[in-house]
């Protein structure tokens, strides 16, 4: 759903893309916008949680806290030109975009990663991880150590934007530079297809953070998820 320039999507009720995205940069942020909003969501039994950049405002913030919401997530987005990066010997790495014989294969090392501390999310990661891998304008590549897959990455192109998104290394082989070789070998394809922005988002402080920051990312802006902690007595934003 659109409205007032942002977008509610519903992608199942445990989903992590349930949310809401743009609240309040388009479009002033209102209690009836967010009555709209709210209903979509508890219409479908979901949680109500709004991905929310500082530039919508500190207005819109306070409506969210006079509302019941809480911070539940932190992340830095990151930026920079994107240019051909120096050649750089990758040792026992490597680095292919996957055919779509490889997608299963892909797809579980990306969950591997990513459910390391959270074995619960293991089956969603492998069902998100399975989209990622189908989608038309995704490009997935894995990382190998050794001839071993290691590691995991998407980039997403739109109109000159390249998104790296989706990074995991299972946890057998961290810290043996597999997500340098992701970025490197990730910043020349966009380069190759006539990209001229990249982004991507980590947590503040993070080993992926400090990993792009080295090929000269830089952050744009950190964004806040929010949740509805409660719709019960609105006036005491403290209140359980």
């Amino acid at each position: 759903m659109e409205l007032d320039g942002a977008f509610a999507v519903f992608d199942g009720v445990d989903s992590p893309c349930t949310q809401s995205f743009g609240l309040g940069i388009f479009e002033q942020l209102s209690p009836p916008t967010l009555d709209a909003i709210e209903a979509f969501f508890l219409g479908f039994g979901a949680p109500v949680v709004h991905e929310v950049s500082p530039f919508a405002g500190t207005a819109a913030l306070d409506l969210l806290c006079a509302r019941n919401y809480r911070p539940c997530e932190v992340s830095s987005v990151l930026y920079r030109p994107v240019e051909r990066p120096a050649e750089i010997d990758l040792g026992p790495i490597s680095v292919r975009v996957i055919g779509p014989e490889e997608s299963a294969l892909w797809a579980e090392t990306s969950a591997r990663g990513w459910a390391d501390q959270h074995p619960e999310l293991m089956e969603t990661m492998l069902q998100l991880s399975s989209i990622c891998a189908a989608r038309a304008e995704s490009q997935c590549f894995l990382a190998e150590y050794d001839g071993k897959p290691g590691a995991a990455g998407v980039l997403c192109l739109h109109q000159g934007v390249a998104l790296f998104g989706g990074s995991a290394t299972v946890p057998q082989l961290r810290r043996r530079g597999l997500q340098a070789a992701l970025l490197h070998l990730r910043m020349q394809y966009a380069f190759d297809h006539g990209c001229d922005l990249a982004m991507m988002v980590a947590s503040p402080g993070s080993n992926s953070q400090r990993n792009t920051e080295r090929l000269g990312f830089r952050i744009a802006y950190t964004r806040t998820k929010w949740k509805l902690f409660s719709q019960l007595s609105r006036r005491n934003p403290l209140k359980p």
